[in-house]
């Protein structure tokens, strides 16, 4: 298959993680949770971050996420802790979950395999097993749903974001024409240039998402800043006319209003410095639909500009070869 064979059915897969959660069955849990822990990285550590700017602002207690092998110190007894692996190999999660069970978290898992699927089997951890073998960032949408379904498992998150999935995969099947002429566009202005991503507080996971496809797809560099974080420093690099640059924002109704303010006027101050900026706005009236809206189409822009730099989208040589080299030490 091609990424744009994944990206193609990325309905379909939130589809069979729904599926997946809705047959697997989890233990109940007997301890009192008092803050919250996921673990991962690249495609699969993302999910945990943006399903952190989703639900946290609901959430009746902290929940934080780590791309590291450090774990933060409050991690005890009360914290429950979602190892999230695609490859269930990654070994950064695999060293965070031994600390964590060392201090007696609630421990909890995504994956298709490896080592963190035994480690799991062998301490009869809850689990959630997805479909393997593919390339973690074009499975995204399976370990991100399931997220939302162990947070909700034990009682972290209501049941809302069921009734959210599933007008996030209507919507999303429905503007699939236009998400794709959008996405093609955009593509074609970003091509040769720097991309710049900008985003309302909120959704900075889906920027960073946007940003890791374009550096895995398409072969490029980017880099991305929120707003209003933006307006305290990065605002004022804006000091000379560019013409390697392409600036994205990523917008939504759901941005608080101030925050909608301030990209309104950062735009000013940044056209008079380039005129490749675009604009992106969101479809749906949730969060999950508006996160999701973006990433499908941020995910086929990254498709569309591995074929205009005639790269190949699955690649990860470079990757390899440092996981090869880590591996002899």
């Amino acid at each position: 298959m091609k990424m744009n064979d994944y990206i193609n059915d990325f309905t379909n897969h939130l589809r069979e993680a729904i599926e997946i959660a809705n047959n697997t069955n989890l233990k109940e849990n007997t301890k009192e949770i008092r803050t919250v822990l996921i673990c991962g990285l690249g495609g699969s550590g993302i999910g945990g971050t943006i399903v952190n700017d989703i639900v946290s602002t609901k959430a009746e207690i902290p929940i934080a996420a780590t791309k590291d092998y450090s774990i933060p110190n409050f991690v005890n007894e009360h914290t429950l802790v979602i190892a999230n692996s695609y490859s269930g190999n990654t070994e950064e999660t695999l060293y965070a979950l031994e600390k964590c069970q060392a201090k007696g978290a609630e421990i909890a898992v995504i994956t298709s395999g490896g080592k963190l699927k035994a480690i799991a089997e062998e301490n009869k951890y809850n689990k959630i097993i997805i479909p393997g073998n593919q390339p973690p960032r074009a499975m995204f949408g399976y370990a991100f749903t399931e997220l939302f379904f162990m947070l909700n498992h034990y009682g972290i998150i209501d049941d809302s974001f069921k009734s959210d999935f599933t007008k996030a995969i209507e919507l999303l099947d429905t503007e699939k024409s236009d998400i794709q002429e959008q996405a093609m566009s955009l593509a074609k202005k970003m091509y040769k240039q720097t991309p710049v991503i900008y985003v309302a507080n909120g959704f900075e996971g889906v920027a960073v998402r946007f940003r890791q496809q374009i550096n895995e797809n398409s072969k490029m560099l980017c880099w991305h800043h929120v707003v209003p974080e933006m307006n305290h420093n990065e605002l004022l690099g804006w000091r000379t006319n560019v013409n390697d640059l392409a600036v994205v924002y990523f917008r939504n109704k759901s941005d608080y209003d101030r925050n909608q303010i301030r990209m309104d006027i950062n735009k000013k101050v940044i056209s008079e410095y380039t005129d490749n900026i675009s604009e992106i706005w969101s479809k749906g009236d949730s969060l999950i639909e508006n996160s999701l809206y973006h990433i499908n189409l941020g995910d086929w822009v990254s498709w569309y500009l591995s074929e205009m730099n005639n790269v190949d989208a699955i690649e990860i040589d470079v990757i390899d070869f440092l996981k090869g080299e880590l591996g002899k030490i």
